[in-house]
């Protein structure tokens, strides 16, 4: 990460909590990097107050932020076109998932990145693992929070290394509460939402699986070509490629359900673990949606640009009879599993064996369905 190319390089620190060192990480590597005459500035950094990672960033260049003003305060961001003007060969971005206020340029932070990718300029991040979108509903389910802040997974796919900063949730614990993480207020209010250590101790799990999936994904190979590579926590660094053909295809269900979002998500994951290529695929009467009540409509169109967004390619296909053109679609595209939501309520057509999920099952004998259930709190 030390010259400027056609496009940069993205190295992620990786974390499951604030407080375990990514930021100080960052800072510590960027050092390293200036020693070596690398030309390094941050572009945005967050200490939280932490004496110790505000220390570590003296001695490095800061690009001054850029003033918002909204709703009668100011507030800072990372002045994207200031870092660009200024050219450097690796540029600080902390909180990569980090959604920037209102009157800014780009929504997301990861945007902002990715417009200084492509300009050429290395970036080193952080990034905490519950902050990616297919692992939303996972973690609402085990810690009662709904994170809002998420970035798309292929965003981290897309790193040419990541970094696990790892710390045991009971050293954590105690930095919290000896006030090196937050201030005493916030920190009491931490410990009674995230920082419980049931909770840590699942995103710590999540995070570690995180990072070996990375290093699964890049198949280790000392000669791959790029010399793309993950570093897990205290396993050194694994070079792999992406060059492996998918062999498995997922097709999404999508419908007006409000459960169809985690559905995505949760095919978004199967096929990243699979690495498998994955359709959202719409089922309609008529060739257009223009038909279909304005809300149904308009939840339709939601959940496939949210499929968009995670880059899953959607299909809107045109068929009276459901089931059948779903397996249809699904033969002629070799696809190896269906996911389905489970029907919301019985009536006569589930007495009957008539339901959508019963068809495909019986048409789609070659084909694995899945059943996903919504999950209520």
């Amino acid at each position: 990460m030390t010259e400027l190319s056609p496009r940069g390089r993205l190295k992620i620190h990786l974390g499951y909590a604030a407080g375990v060192g990514k930021t100080f990480k960052m800072l510590d590597e960027a050092h390293e990097l200036q020693r070596q005459g690398i030309d390094v500035v941050i572009g945005y950094f967050e200490p939280h107050g932490r004496k110790d990672t505000i220390t570590k960033a003296e001695g490095l260049e800061t690009v001054p932020r850029r003033q918002i003003p909204y709703r009668g305060a100011t507030f800072e961001e990372m002045d994207t076109d200031a870092v660009l003007r200024r050219r450097p060969q690796v540029c600080l971005v902390d909180e990569l998932a980090h959604t920037n206020v209102p009157g800014s340029e780009r929504n997301k932070r990861w945007e902002d990145v990715q417009v200084l990718l492509d300009a050429g300029i290395n970036v080193i991040t952080t990034l905490n693992v519950q902050h990616l979108e297919s692992l939303n509903d996972q973690v609402r389910d085990f810690s009662g929070i709904r994170v809002r802040e998420t970035l798309p997974d292929w965003v981290v796919k897309q790193a040419d290394e990541v970094v696990m900063v790892d710390l045991p949730p009971e050293a954590l614990l105690n930095r919290l509460r000896r006030g090196a993480v937050y201030a005493s207020e916030k920190a009491n209010q931490a410990l009674e939402n995230f920082f419980k250590e049931s909770t840590l101790a699942a995103l710590r799990e999540l995070a570690l699986r995180q990072a070996a999936h990375e290093v699964d994904m890049r198949q280790v190979a000392q000669d791959a070509v790029e010399g793309s590579h993950v570093v897990p926590a205290d396993s050194g660094a694994a070079m792999a490629s992406n060059s492996r053909e998918a062999a498995d295809r997922i097709l999404i269900h999508v419908t007006a359900h409000p459960a169809t979002a985690a559905l995505i998500r949760r095919g978004r994951r199967v096929a990243d673990f699979l690495r498998a290529d994955c359709f959202a695929v719409f089922v309609h009467g008529e060739p257009e949606l223009h038909d279909i009540p304005t809300g149904q409509r308009e939840t339709v169109e939601r959940h496939l640009n949210f499929a968009r967004n995670l880059r899953i390619e959607t299909r809107l296909l045109q068929g009276r009879d459901l089931a059948k053109t779903l397996v249809d679609f699904a033969h002629l595209h070799g696809i190896t599993q269906i996911l389905l939501l489970r029907p919301q309520r019985r009536d006569w057509s589930n007495v009957l064996g008539r339901n959508l999920v019963q068809q495909v099952v019986r048409m789609a004998r070659d084909i694995q369905v899945t059943i996903v259930a919504e999950r209520r709190r």
